[in-house]
Parts: C-alpha cells; structure tokens; sequence
C-alpha cells in the first residue's frame, strides 16, 4: 500500500480499533499515573508517555497520513467517554499530541517507519503535551532542578514507551501476521523496523 493514496475505509476501521483498545488502556493508565506519583523523582513523569502510543502504533501498522492525528483524538475520545479523570480536556491534549505526532511522520513524507523516527514523533507529542501544561500553568511553578528532572523524565519515558515499546510492539505483531490485514509484510517492513 502506498501512503500517497490516502486513507480507505478499512484504514480508518482499523485505526479506530487500535484507537479504541489504547482509549482503554488511556482510561487505566490514569489510576497507575495518580499511584507512582506519591512516590516522587517525577515517576509519573516516566510513565506519561503511554497517552502518546496510540499515534505510534497505528501509524507503524496503517503507515498512511492522518492516522496518527485520527488514533489520537480516537484515543482520548475513547478515554473520555469512559470517564476520564481529566473530563474533556483530555480531547484537546489528543488533537495537540496528534498534530505533534502526525508532524513528524510528515517531515518524513510518510515513508519512514524506523524506531528513530517513532522516537522523534514521541519527543514531538512530548513537546505538545508540554505546552499544554504550560497553558494549565502549573509547570512553571517548579523550581529549575525540579522541571529539569520532570522534563527529562517525561522526555525519557515517552521515548522508551512511544518510540521503542511501540515499535517492538508492532513488530510482534508483524511476526504473527496479524497485520498482513491491513498491509502485507514486507522484509523492508522487517529492516525498517530493525533501525
């Protein structure tokens, strides 16, 4: 399939079933963010990165435009109608992270589906996210060491949850063939997800 032919119903079915098992997984991550928090060190922080997986993975699987701004807003649309702890500003933040996300996969005109570039549209979402919280305007009350370590934290872990779980996640999935649905696999599939 060829990521210039746009998106096919089927594409968007898909996306949305991915979308609508992470609006899950988003709605328990919740609970476990507000439990590590209590612990300190910005272990909430380290674990943050899992609301940005939905973008990763359906576009390492889809690998066509729009469907990591489409998983996203699915996402959090799906978290939200579950009840999320956040209410409807959980909408916004997925639009945001999204367009972070689907900025990346653009720059790269779609055509690259390594870990490197997964990362980079993890850091991307990071970024977003971020300016959200600076516009909620708690952020900036942290002392400099203490952004310092919840910066680094929240990079950190968006990277290894969003970049590296999402891509070896995939990349299971590949090896099982469930994917093969929605595109066939490749070796190129295979070494692009080895980078």
């Amino acid at each position: 399939m060829s990521a210039t032919k746009g998106l096919k119903l089927a594409d968007i079915l898909t996306t949305i079933v991915i979308s609508i098992v992470f609006g899950i997984v988003y709605k328990l991550w919740g609970p476990f963010y507000y439990f590590v928090k209590p612990f300190g060190f910005h272990l909430d922080q380290l674990i943050y990165g899992m609301w940005f997986i939905a973008a990763s993975v359906a576009f390492l699987i889809i690998r066509k435009p729009g469907v990591a701004l489409l998983a996203e807003i699915a996402a959090s649309s799906g978290e939200f109608i579950m009840g999320s702890e956040w209410g409807l500003e959980v909408l916004l933040y997925g639009v945001v992270q999204g367009l972070c996300a689907e900025a990346v996969f653009a720059t790269f005109r779609y055509k690259r589906f390594d870990l490197f570039v997964v990362s980079l549209a993890a850091i991307s979402s990071t970024i977003g996210s971020l300016i959200m919280d600076f516009y909620k305007g708690y952020i900036e009350a942290l002392a400099p060491w203490n952004l310092a370590l919840f910066l680094i934290a929240r990079f950190v872990g968006a990277i290894v949850i969003s970049g590296v779980f999402a891509s070896s996640l995939v990349k299971a999935l590949e090896v099982t063939g469930v994917t093969q649905m929605v595109r066939p696999a490749s070796k190129e599939d295979y070494d692009a997800l080895d980078r």
